[in-house]
């Protein structure tokens, strides 16, 4: 992508993302379940420009980082301690698939593998090794926020990172699969809420290649995320004043 002066930073972009992001998970603790007031479904909407942004970055991270064993292992550290605050923000069994198979750990996770598979992907393997061992790779992603999708997602935005139009266009495949998954499973409406991730495309589009001046950005999310999960963890046992459900489940 060509860099300019002008546009957002990819600090900027990780802002709006962690923005929204608060936004979604708090509405989600103040009113629990599949609601359909309008007002409600539009803020919702705003929430899912998130998902995009933080597929885009690892793309955008693996490209750059220039030590790729250093980055996968702190990917990997944030998505455990991630797991355990999820969990106790939504009040979700810290053990998997008690009640579901679906959003049983957190997003993290799938970013981690995502970033795994692009390694697979621009490795000397054979093609057919590749292939061969994703599926295990979209097996043990598949119980987290947004699934094995955003393995996959993250994928092609690494694949098709030459050109801007086809990396948007195959984000919004990937996010389709999710939401026609999410329709016919989980709850119809907010299955075709998942497609508002579209929201996201102009701000991507506006993205300069840049990092940004302040070089805390990196380390600003790796707290946030989890600690923002702690307190609205807090909040939902404040809210629903049953200290049994501290750990979910």
């Amino acid at each position: 992508m060509e860099q300019t002066g002008k546009g957002l930073t990819g600090n900027a972009l990780k802002l709006i993302a962690i923005a929204a992001m608060t936004l979604d998970h708090v509405l989600w603790i103040l009113y629990p379940g599949y609601r359909y007031m309008p007002w409600l479904l539009a803020l919702h909407a705003i929430g899912r420009i998130t998902a995009p942004i933080m597929w885009f970055f690892i793309a955008e991270g693996y490209t750059h980082t220039r030590n790729f064993k250093k980055y996968a292992l702190r990917l990997l550290l944030f998505a455990i301690v991630s797991h355990f605050a999820y969990c106790f923000a939504f009040g979700i069994s810290f053990l998997p698939f008690v009640k579901s198979i679906f959003n049983q750990t957190s997003v993290i996770w799938s970013l981690f593998w995502g970033l795994i598979t692009i390694r697979l992907f621009d490795s000397e393997c054979k093609t057919w090794l590749k292939f061969l061992l994703l599926v295990p790779i979209l097996a043990i992603s598949f119980p987290s926020d947004w699934s094995c999708v955003a393995v996959v997602a993250i994928l092609y935005l690494w694949g098709m990172r030459e050109s801007f139009k086809k990396r948007m266009i195959w984000m919004m495949v990937w996010t389709a699969v999710y939401a026609f998954v999410f329709f016919f499973c989980i709850d119809k409406v907010y299955g075709v809420l998942q497609m508002c991730t579209a929201l996201s495309i102009p701000l991507l589009a506006r993205y300069n290649g840049q990092r940004g001046t302040w070089k805390g950005m990196k380390w600003l999310f790796y707290i946030y995320y989890p600690a923002h999960l702690v307190l609205i963890g807090i909040l939902r046992l404040l809210l629903l004043g049953n200290v049994g459900v501290m750990i979910g489940g």
